[in-house]
């Protein structure tokens, strides 16, 4: 998190030194970036950073969290739709909120593209671990609704499953990664109707499970 040196600064000189950031974590892997890079394109002094952020970590976790934030607000401006659609039409709905968000937000999409397809796994899992709590509470919220409205089995753990959905939010990209490789996810015309292919069968999946019917 920023000192609080950093919050006291003058908006304008808040955003230059994110978007800073943020640029140099999009063209670069986190064990590649430099904090002198950042230092040197935001027009601060190396002391001025360390006033400001303990080290490039904390910057780039701040940024990690930022953009979670705006992800989750993202998403939830899909929330009145809730009430015209069933849970699982809404669930693909979302999952499809996530794939415009990337496309609408390519600064931050690509941070999260080369956290998830880095191989900083200590880093990765702790940027994980923080962000999660965030995702599970926005599905549990859905799940919350749609449980009062009869939609879901009762016997259902709906803390649990909230857990499932951010894992199965992750799972999409990552399968697409693990297939295609990285560098295709930058093609999202071509992407779309792949990664809604994905999302179908992932829906299909935990609507009907995977016993075979009687």
């Amino acid at each position: 998190m920023p000192k609080q040196t950093f919050f006291n600064l003058p908006p304008q000189k808040r955003e230059r030194i994110l978007q800073t950031g943020m640029e140099e974590f999009a063209a670069y892997p986190y064990l590649k970036s430099s904090t002198n890079r950042i230092i040197e394109n935001a027009d601060i002094s190396k002391g001025s950073f360390y006033q400001y952020f303990d080290n490039k970590k904390d910057l780039y976790k701040y940024i990690i969290s930022k953009a979670t934030d705006e992800k989750i607000e993202f998403l939830n401006q899909q929330l009145p739709a809730f009430e015209k659609q069933s849970f699982f039409e809404y669930l693909r709905a979302l999952f499809i909120g996530g794939i415009k968000f990337k496309q609408e937000y390519p600064l931050l999409s690509k941070i999260g593209d080369r956290l998830l397809t880095g191989d900083n796994e200590t880093l990765k899992k702790e940027i994980y671990a923080e962000s999660r709590p965030k995702s599970n509470l926005f599905f549990l919220n859905i799940l919350k609704k749609a449980e009062q409205r009869g939609e879901l089995d009762p016997e259902v753990d709906i803390e649990m499953t909230a857990f499932m959905l951010t894992d199965f939010s992750i799972s999409i990209i990552d399968y697409y990664f693990q297939k295609y490789g990285p560098e295709n996810t930058n093609q999202a015309g071509e992407d779309l109707e792949q990664i809604l292919d994905y999302v179908d069968k992932m829906i299909y999946i935990m609507k009907n499970g995977i016993a075979k019917g009687c």
